[in-house]
């Protein structure tokens, strides 16, 4: 079992920068990949980012490419996602998710954390 816990959203203006916290605890060994997926209202969920367990490979889909970063903290158990250069597309409730394999597939995904919303506005 794995245990995930979102935090960081916010209100901010486009061109704005947030930074989003995903801490897990429990058998964080056993799930290496860690992946933020977003959620806007009445869209499906879409792949933002992954890192595997070392953070040597990161793999960000088209539309936040160059504007917002995944990293980790193994020691704390901590996944991040950087985001700048926010724009009002990026409103969505944003999850943090454990796999064994850096896919873009959130079906492969099985923990997942509470979400934390981010609402940007223009």
């Amino acid at each position: 079992q794995v245990q995930l816990v979102d935090s960081g959203g916010g209100l901010v203006q486009a061109g704005g920068s947030l930074r989003l916290s995903c801490a897990a605890s429990g058998r964080t060994f056993s799930r290496p990949v860690r992946g933020w997926f977003r959620q806007a209202p009445g869209k499906e969920r879409e792949f933002v980012a992954a890192i595997t367990w070392s953070g040597g490979a990161t793999f960000y889909a088209d539309s936040v490419k160059g504007r917002f970063t995944i990293s980790r903290d193994n020691a704390k158990n901590t996944a991040y996602l950087q985001m700048n250069s926010l724009k009002p597309e990026d409103t969505a409730v944003y999850y943090c998710a454990t796999n064994t394999i850096v896919t873009e597939n959130l079906k492969t995904y099985d923990y997942w954390g509470q979400g934390t919303q981010v609402t940007v506005s223009s």
